[in-house]
């Protein structure tokens, strides 16, 4: 199978090493020069239960000379995902398939406007990854699970190609009939934690140690599930106070959400695909979503802040 991973940070490299490594021919796409330089020049450092090893793979920042792909795995921040996807539509032909795994909901829809809804396949990864520095990962894949399907939730022999595509690289990759649900059931992952430690700059030790947050934590994702009820949505996930514990399952008091991580980058955040989501899907059904409301409203605060502060420092 010839797989363009669209956005390939640790995730994606994490992903397509393994899937390089099974005899794919895997093309890593990212837009940054130094990163994709030193893969090309010296291979993929890779760091994992296994210990350190390097991976050859092919490596571009531009979707040119990589000529058409059996499968597009888009693994960008999803509020790149229009432009990322336009950019990559030298990769598709009249058989590409294109699998999302990325946090949160919307972005399939994007994908749909830009290559048809029946060729887009979705799907949410638990495997982990680190960027260490230009061409060099932390790669987490054991014990980690990925699920894909059919939007329809269908089990067609074209997900189950791709699954076992994957599961023959070592990704443990599971076809499910319910991907939406499943999607929603990350969501809600994300929605009790992210914003919060977002807005509080708070680690998990920190947020978890803070009653008075785990309630509006609670009261977000009690509002996530209404909204996913009346839409109809199958969750595995039905109590807000089971969402709050799989957030934090495994994960050391250091813990740094990736909202958090991506504010203290100076960079804006994934906010519309997660509350901003949940806000959007409550307005169709209607549903009120007051606390989510708020907690878009906070980090879109804070995104502003940001930026002003960082143009202010470039007039200096």
């Amino acid at each position: 199978m010839k797989i363009c991973i669209l956005g390939a940070g640790a995730l994606g490299c994490a992903i397509g090493a393994k899937l390089s490594e099974a005899g794919h021919e895997t093309w890593l796409l990212n837009r940054n020069a130094a990163h994709v330089e030193t893969i090309n020049r010296a291979g993929l450092n890779i760091q994992d239960e296994l210990g350190e090893r390097v991976v050859h793979i092919q490596a571009r920042t531009s979707a040119a000379n990589i000529g058409l792909v059996d499968l597009v795995v888009v693994l960008v921040k999803s509020f790149h995902t229009q432009q990322a996807i336009q950019g990559a539509m030298a990769l598709v032909g009249p058989h590409t398939l294109v699998l999302s795994l990325q946090n949160g909901l919307g972005h399939e829809d994007i994908l749909a406007d830009a290559v048809g809804r029946s060729r887009v396949l979705a799907g949410k990864t638990y495997v982990g990854g680190v960027l260490l520095g230009p061409g060099s990962i932390c790669s987490g894949v054991a014990g980690k699970s990925t699920y894909i399907g059919e939007l329809d939730g269908s089990i067609s022999p074209r997900v189950q190609a791709i699954a076992d595509a994957f599961q023959g690289a070592g990704l443990n990759t599971i076809v499910s009939d319910n991907i939406v649900g499943t999607m929603w059931d990350k969501l809600l992952i994300n929605v009790a934690t992210g914003a919060l430690t977002g807005i509080t700059m708070l680690n998990y030790g920190q947020l978890y140690s803070e009653p008075v947050l785990e309630g509006t934590a609670l009261a977000a994702v009690a509002e996530a599930i209404a909204v996913a009820t009346a839409a109809g949505v199958r969750l595995s996930v039905t109590d807000p106070g089971q969402a709050w514990e799989l957030a934090s399952q495994g994960l050391p008091a250091s813990f740094k959400t990736s909202m958090l991580q991506s504010l203290e980058k100076g960079s804006i955040t994934e906010i519309d695909f997660i509350n901003g989501s949940v806000v959007r899907w409550g307005q169709r059904y209607g549903i009120p979503t007051p606390v989510n409301t708020t907690l878009v409203a906070c980090i879109k605060g804070i995104e502003r802040a940001m930026a002003d502060h960082q143009q202010e420092e470039a007039n200096l």
